[in-house]
């Protein structure tokens, strides 16, 4: 479901680091359905010099995710984000995403990619 897509930021909240330049490379390992299956990807452009992002997938394909980057400033980032899939007629995938900084400023904010 997820291995091998590459993901583009198409909307993010003003306090957010990725902009429509910062591309995810997601990789899978194991079954969605079976309820086991882990997912983990680097990132980077826009504000994100280089990130890393792991994820334990639901059986219904959702995210529960933890990552960290170095943005351009050089701080170090930290978050956590819950995914939820929708998949596109054409069969890419759209992760609605919800998502709180653990560093800085702790706020909260809402982004949906595409790949």
């Amino acid at each position: 479901m997820y291995h091998n897509r590459i993901f583009a930021s198409v909307s993010n909240s003003a306090n957010g680091e990725v902009d429509a330049t910062t591309r995810f490379h997601y990789r899978q390992e194991g079954d969605v359905a079976s309820g086991n299956a882990i997912v983990w990807a680097t990132y980077q452009g826009g504000g994100v010099a280089v990130g890393t992002l792991v994820a334990k997938v639901a059986s219904d394909g959702s995210l529960d995710m933890r990552y960290c980057h170095v943005n351009r400033d050089g701080k170090l980032m930290t978050g956590i984000c819950q995914s939820t899939p929708e998949i596109l007629p054409d069969g890419r995938l759209r992760l609605h995403e919800c998502w709180r900084w653990t560093s800085g400023d702790g706020s909260q904010g809402e982004s949906i990619i595409e790949g």
